[in-house]
């Protein structure tokens, strides 16, 4: 105060020419507010005597101006009664803070604003925008706003209404959340896996598998709609709230199954709706409540799959066979609420009498036919054909396919019936030596190969089996199948008629001469031919001979001259070297050969040098009678042929 009396002080002047007594009156007519400004001039009063009892007072121009009043003639007031004053002021308005919610009035509109008083030293503005929700707002009208700023760098006060609805809203889905309380919200837009709800006037998730419990594709069909949630996540860090409309759709459910599980008892007769269909059976919708209808419950008669005989979303009563409280699983039947088809057997399925049925299961012993829905025979292997040669009916039936047979025995009690096929027809086997007499040649199919035989059929019923030895004169196999295959036909005699056992003993090669009598001389002893080896073991070499035979060639015969061995595929020659008519068997060897050309060429050699020791010898003798006396060098001459010839003896 002191600075601004300097500066401007229009009372200066007044007070620098009036009297004291002028100051007197001055401060009579304002006592009021010049009584605290005179405290310090009275003590400064007081404390002159002892200042000018240490140093002599020096008299300057204008030391009888009070600094204590202002232009207007009041005194100021001390640090200690300013703020005094600045708080009774101050409390005259509402304490307010940054963020706080508080009620304010509507005090007037424009175009834009809305201006709010809240009791402050000034009105907020709060933008038009934030209250598009109460289009009928008026002058009057009391509202809820956040302080948002107290005074900002205009010195304005800044208020939200939108921040407030938010805060208010957040604190509400907060505490939802925690009662687990049904709220309404609005769905406003589509968003990325899901929808956006407007609650409280808050924006919310609600995710995609959130919105029913069946699966939603069509996201855009929800959009505009008022829809009541439960609020099932909240994020405190981040503000964010995710809802969700199938809580609201299963707590139903789970309500609707508790009532139905309470009432639910064995036998009881419930209607549903399918709502899946699985290979094993199909679900059903009991109202609230899942039940399961499995497979071999739909049908008395068997089906392969649930949806040869139910639809989706079909209607129809079933049977409640089993439940659980605990697991809260309900088994179901539909075949229950009709009779056992063999309860209710007709007078005319009856043992001889001829049937016709489905092929519904294969299996190794048998198939089933079924005759009517839930009733089944079985006509076994046994039963198929009158030959007696395994029958694999796996191979005989196929799925699906009619026959007709003649029941053979039925049983309602166990509910078992057996059928048979081959009694549709006479037993061929009665009369089997009329048609096919033995040394009788026919043509069969070959129906299956074991590893000694070949069973051939020869009609429906009748049939044989070749034994491996009788398939070829010539040649040896290992096993049928290296001859013959299932399916194809062949040329076959009658050898032997086994009526009991229904059996025939068929041949092949007895269709032909047996070629072995007049081989003998082709392939004798010594007999060089071709031939190509097909198999080797340790034992030996298979060769394969002129004319389709076969030889053996042990192991040692198998040397070549140049100390190898021939192997498979190679083709040579070979000598015969044992053959047995009796057992079918030619052996032969590729060493032999070889091995009587070197000796053969020993031989010739041996002969050749007896010859030359011959000639010589009659040469010496010839020498010894012309001679009649011997002379020194005779003899040594004749001495060198001596022991040349002694030597060639050796030599042999």
């Amino acid at each position: 105060m002191s600075e601004e009396n300097e500066i401007v002080n229009p009372n200066a002047d007044a007070q620098e020419t009036a009297p004291v007594t002028a100051t007197a009156d001055i401060d009579a007519t304002t006592a009021t507010t010049n009584e605290p400004a005179q405290e310090p001039v009275v003590a400064e009063q007081s404390a002159a005597p002892a200042r000018e009892a240490e140093q002599p007072k020096v008299e300057t121009a204008h030391d009888d101006f009070d600094w204590s009043i202002d232009k207007r003639n009041v005194s100021t007031y001390k640090k200690e009664e300013r703020e005094k004053y600045d708080s009774v002021y101050d409390n005259t308005f509402v304490q307010i803070n940054d963020g706080e919610i508080i009620n304010g009035n509507v005090v007037a509109l424009t175009k834009t604003d809305v201006v709010v008083n809240i009791g402050f030293k000034s009105d907020g503005l709060v933008s038009l925008n934030e209250f598009r929700d109460l289009p009928n707002l008026k002058v009057g009208d009391d509202v809820e706003v956040m302080v948002v700023e107290k005074e900002d760098r205009q010195g304005h006060l800044h208020l939200s209404r939108k921040s407030a609805r938010i805060f208010r809203a957040w604190e509400r889905i907060v505490e939802v959340h925690k009662t687990g309380e049904v709220i309404t919200g609005l769905v406003t837009s589509k968003t990325k896996g899901g929808l956006i709800v407007d609650v409280f006037g808050m924006e919310t998730f609600l995710p995609g598998s959130q919105i029913d419990v069946k699966p939603v594709t069509d996201y855009d069909q929800f959009v505009g709609k008022t829809m009541e949630f439960k609020v099932v996540k909240v994020n405190e860090a981040i503000k964010n709230a995710v809802v969700s409309h199938k809580a609201l759709i299963e707590s139903d459910i789970e309500a609707q199954r508790a009532e139905i599980m309470s009432k639910l008892e064995k036998g009881q007769v419930l209607e549903g709706t399918i709502k899946n269909i699985t290979d094993f059976g199909a679900f059903m919708d009991l109202g609230g409540l899942d039940g399961l209808l499995y497979i071999t419950d739909i049908s008395w008669g068997r089906i392969n799959h649930p949806s040869e005989v139910l639809k989706l979303d079909q209607r129809l009563n079933v049977v409640v066979l089993d439940f659980d409280d605990d697991k809260k699983r309900i088994s179901l039947g539909l075949k229950q609420l009709t009779p056992h088809p063999w309860d209710v057997l007709p007078e005319t399925i009856k043992e001889g009498e001829v049937v016709k049925g489905k092929v519904v299961n294969i299996e190794d012993y048998g198939a089933f036919l079924e005759i009517m829905p839930g009733v089944e025979g079985l006509v076994h292997v046994s039963e198929i054909t009158w030959a007696n040669t395994p029958i694999n009916a796996k191979e005989f039936f196929k799925l699906g396919d009619e026959y007709e047979a003649k029941i053979v025995t039925l049983d309602k009690d166990s509910r078992k019936m057996s059928l048979s096929i081959k009694q549709m027809s006479d037993d061929p086997w009665s009369t089997i030596e009329n048609k096919f007499p033995e040394g009788s040649k026919h043509s069969g199919l070959v129906k299956n190969i074991t590893p000694y035989g070949v069973f051939v059929e020869l009609e429906p019923g009748i049939g044989g089996m070749i034994h491996i030895s009788d398939l070829s004169w010539l040649k040896r196999y290992n096993h049928p199948g290296e001859y013959t295959k299932v399916g194809e036909h062949i040329d076959v005699i009658i050898m032997g008629i086994d009526k009991e056992n229904r059996k025939l003993q068929l041949g092949h090669k007895q269709l032909e001469e047996d070629p072995w009598n007049t081989l003998e001389d082709t392939f004798g002893i010594g007999s060089i031919h071709e031939g190509t080896v097909t198999r080797k073991d340790d034992k030996g070499a298979t060769v394969q001979l002129p004319y389709g035979l076969e030889g053996f060639a042990p192991a040692r015969h198998l040397m070549k001259e140049d100390g190898k061995s021939i192997g498979i595929d190679e083709h040579a020659q070979f000598m015969v070297i044992e053959f047995d008519r009796n057992e079918k068997r030619i052996v032969v060897s590729h060493t032999r050969i070889w091995e009587q050309a070197q000796q053969q060429e020993k031989d010739a050699a041996r002969k050749e040098a007896r010859v030359e020791a011959e000639k010589t010898n009659k040469a010496v003798k010839n020498i010894q009678t012309k001679v009649e006396k011997a002379t020194l060098g005779d003899l040594g001459a004749l001495a060198s042929i001596r022991d040349r010839l002694q030597q060639e003896e050796g030599d042999k």
